[in-house]
Parts: C-alpha cells; structure tokens; sequence
C-alpha cells in the first residue's frame, strides 16, 4: 500500500487529513463522531487569552454550496483550556494542533508562550484574522502588520512549530506568504474563510447577527486551489516550507488538487458540519489515487500538476 505519511514542519502526521480549527470542539469532541486514529491530525478551536462568549445567534447559516458564520471565537480562555481541554490530548491517538488568536500582539505572544510550554502540541496555528484593536485592521491583511506579529511570536515558541494561517481577503496573497515566511513561519495553512455576507428579504436584515461573516465550504474551493497554488510556485515551495490547503474539501477529489496544486496536508472544516465520516473516507480516497497514480507515497505528488 501507498504511504500516506506527511511530514509537516518536522512533525509526521500519518496521513495528510486534518480537521480544521474550529469544526471539531477543543479536542475530545471529534473521538465521539469519528475514530481520530483515521486521521492526521486535529486543530483545536482558536484560544484566546481571556474566555470569550462569541457572537450572539444567529451566528452560522447555511448558504447555496457552503456556510456562513461569525462565531466570534467563542472559547474558555487561554487558563481553562490549559487546564481541562488540553490534558484530553493524551487520549486521543492523532497529533493535535494548537489554534492561537487575539486581538493584540501581546495576546498572541502570550498565549503562543503558554503552549509552547504545554506538553502534547507539536504544532500551533496563527489565526490571523483578528482585529488589532489599536486600530481595527487585521494582521492578515497586511504584509507589514503580519511582519511586526510574527517576528514577536517566533521567539516564544521554543519547542513548537509554527503554521500560519492567513486569509483569502488580500489583495496579493503570495506577498503575504512571502511575509510569513520571512518572519520564521514553518508551515502555512491557506485560505481562511471569505468575507461574505446573507440578508433576509423579509425582515431586509443581515442573516447573521454581526452583519457579515466568513464564507467556508464547496464555494470558495476554486479560489483556495488557485491560492495553494500561487504560493507554492511563488514563495513556498523554493523555501521548502509545507502548505496545508484548507477551502471547500467535501471528497477525496478536492483533496487530491489541493496537493498537485501545493499543498502537502489538507484541512477539513465545514465537511465536519455535513458529516464527519467524510474525513476518513477523503484519506481512504486519497490512498487508492496515489496507488493508481503509481507513487509510493503521497509526497511524490505535491506540487504536481501539469500546467502549460
């Protein structure tokens, strides 16, 4: 049989799915649903320094060919998740990645510290669609601001690789993963969901509560394969740093061009919300193509598609 082993920033995962940041509870949630051996690993929800409620309901819709939702990084803080969320990592047989957020760079850097010293995360992940609230931009929409983010969170994490997630609302998406990269990023993941929005034509009100929120699932897979892509030739791939292509995966197909397109690990998300059991079923797909593709490991076909 092909091997599907990937190995992520120096940390082998044994196969390329994972379930994205937010889909799967903290961490314990998903063994009730799916059996998380099946996969490569899991990413907990983004932790922020404080607990934070989220955005009133309603706060996640469906949509034609995706979802729309404005959670507002609803969490237990950086000290409950420590202390009761993290210890189930343990017991579950998956690696488990740790999601980070903020509002600040202090928040980041602290939270970044807290589980570089927290047993059982090999990886973190940089949610860095946040507002700064110094002046209501986002970090992961300027190459600069992702820069002066980065460049402060790197140091702490001593013992922890660092995957950065950025965001499809950019203008040129290889400038900020040329950014990431410069400032110590060891893997990327990419895209985060798309700014979109849904109004009720009774009530002429917006559908989610906040107005607007991040579109996710099959609608938004072209645009995140022609981004794995771009980056990958643009920056990433001479810089030997690994991509994790994250938009719309419903089967193993959407996987399978995430990889030719790029990407060395896939992420899973709103196919959480539809079923669960599409992941293993999307890594046993996975699987039979390379051997048909005649490759002994899924590696050999990263990057690989035929363009002109």
């Amino acid at each position: 049989m092909p091997d599907l082993t990937v190995h992520l920033a120096g940390v082998d995962l044994r196969n390329p799915v994972i379930a994205a940041a937010g889909t799967c509870g903290y961490i314990r949630e998903i063994a009730d649903v799916i059996d998380p051996s099946t996969l490569g690993a899991i990413t907990t929800k983004s932790i922020t320094k404080e607990p934070r409620e989220g955005n009133p309901p309603w706060r996640l819709i469906d949509v034609p060919r995706g979802m729309l939702n404005a959670i507002g990084l609803a969490n237990v803080g950086l000290e409950k998740f420590l202390s009761e969320k993290l210890p189930d990592a343990k017991t579950i047989d998956t690696t488990v990645i740790g999601s980070i957020a903020g509002h600040s760079i202090q928040d980041y850097v602290e939270v970044a510290g807290a589980f570089d010293e927290a047993p059982d995360l090999p990886l973190v992940e940089l949610n860095v669609s946040c507002p700064n609230t110094s002046d209501g931009q986002q970090f992961g929409e300027h190459p600069r601001m992702l820069g002066e983010l980065l460049k402060e969170v790197r140091p702490v994490l001593k013992n922890t690789k660092m995957i950065v997630k950025l965001s499809p609302n950019v203008g040129d998406i290889v400038a900020m993963g040329a950014a990431a990269i410069e400032a110590g990023a060891d893997a990327l993941t990419l895209i985060n969901t798309l700014s979109a929005m849904a109004i009720d034509v009774d009530s002429r009100k917006p559908r989610l509560s906040r107005g607007s929120g991040g579109l996710s699932g099959p609608a938004i897979h072209p645009l995140a394969v022609k981004m794995v892509h771009e980056v990958y030739r643009g920056v990433a791939k001479d810089a030997g740093v690994p991509i994790i292509g994250l938009g719309g995966v419903m089967k193993w197909e959407d996987a399978a061009e995430m990889i030719l397109a790029g990407a060395s690990a896939v992420g899973m998300g709103t196919a959480l919300f539809v079923d669960p059991k599409l992941l293993p079923k999307v890594a046993l797909g996975l699987e039979r193509w390379v051997e048909i593709q005649g490759c002994q490991s899924i590696n050999e076909l990263v990057g690989e598609s035929k363009l002109n």
